[in-house]
């Protein structure tokens, strides 16, 4: 097996050095996983991503690296796929930190779920664990919050390249934030690969701990989410992908009530994030902006398909 690692990255040097550095320390069985190479796919970072690495190549032996003007995480990855010499993508984010067997991990579940189903299609994705421990991430427990019940995420998957181009790759219609790994997904399901969770391939998600100041950014986010998942629901109108993208008259009342409407919001919730974050909770102040954030995402759901039907 010869597996490429799939990254796109933007504007996210100091967690994209610990993410290179672990790769590089991969314990591997020789018999099954022949050679692998790191394909990093700078999204037109403007942080000195570049210059850094230029500057440090010689600690990154497997490291390939490809530039674009600023796309996108899809066309990233699209690049990424036509560059990679491997058999088997692994996709992961510029901000994940993996174990020493990461890569042994996917590779002994593919051949495993393989012969299980005497078929090779399948794909397999590992466990991603969310810590804002920049200095020791690998450290974080498990939590139930870490828990995901997508069929295909980039965030930690490993699959044949062959089914990458059999299915079309990446839909570069999803420029903003959001849903388009979740899109390719619909699509590899229609090729009936099955998906096989193999726990054992950890990452470890940093970003940064919740400060009132990411308030801004997030809500964007979550305006822009809404907007690429009615461009995920037009291109497959199904009842499954209106509960993903939250198009429902179920979601309308659930984030109107938990938000009194909008009433709960930034501006209302302010000092009592603010408390938590002094108290130590930050994690626990970004679980109930969330009250807000999914409205914010609902509003921009409902907004962009008015606009697409007017």
């Amino acid at each position: 097996m010869y597996i490429s690692v799939v990254i796109p990255t933007y504007n996210r040097l100091p967690i994209l050095r610990k993410c290179l550095t672990a790769l590089e320390k991969q314990n591997l069985d020789q018999n099954i996983i022949q050679e692998y190479e790191i394909i990093l796919v700078d999204d037109g970072s403007t942080d000195n991503t570049l210059e850094w690495l230029a500057e440090n190549k010689v600690n990154f032996p497997h490291l390939k690296i490809f530039q674009q003007n600023h796309q996108g995480p899809a066309a990233a990855r699209n690049l990424g796929i036509e560059k990679a010499t491997g058999d088997t993508i692994v996709f992961i984010d510029s901000d994940l930190v993996v174990t020493e067997k990461f890569l042994q991990s996917h590779a002994d579940t593919l051949i495993s779920g393989a012969a299980k189903i005497n078929s090779d299609r399948v794909f397999t994705y590992g466990a991603v664990i969310n810590t804002c421990n920049f200095e020791n991430p690998t450290s974080e427990p498990y939590k139930i919050t870490d828990f995901s019940a997508a069929y295909f995420a980039t965030g930690n998957v490993a699959i044949a390249k062959k089914w990458l181009e059999k299915v079309g790759k990446f839909d570069t219609q999803f420029h903003l934030y959001g849903w388009e790994d979740l899109e390719l997904g619909v699509r590899l399901k229609k090729l009936n690969l099955k998906l096989i969770k193999c726990p054992e391939a950890v990452g470890y998600h940093w970003h940064a701990p919740f400060n009132l100041e990411q308030i801004p950014n997030l809500i964007d986010k979550e305006i822009q989410r809404g907007r690429m998942g009615v461009v995920f629901y037009q291109k497959h109108p199904t009842w499954e992908v209106k509960m993903m993208i939250q198009m429902t008259i179920l979601h309308r009342i659930l984030w109107g009530v938990l938000s009194l409407g909008g009433f709960l919001n930034e501006k209302t919730m302010k000092p009592l994030l603010k408390f938590l974050i002094s108290q130590g909770k930050p994690q626990l102040a970004l679980e109930i902006a969330r009250i807000f954030l999914n409205w914010y995402n609902v509003q921009g759901v409902y907004q962009a398909y008015r606009e697409i039907n007017n």
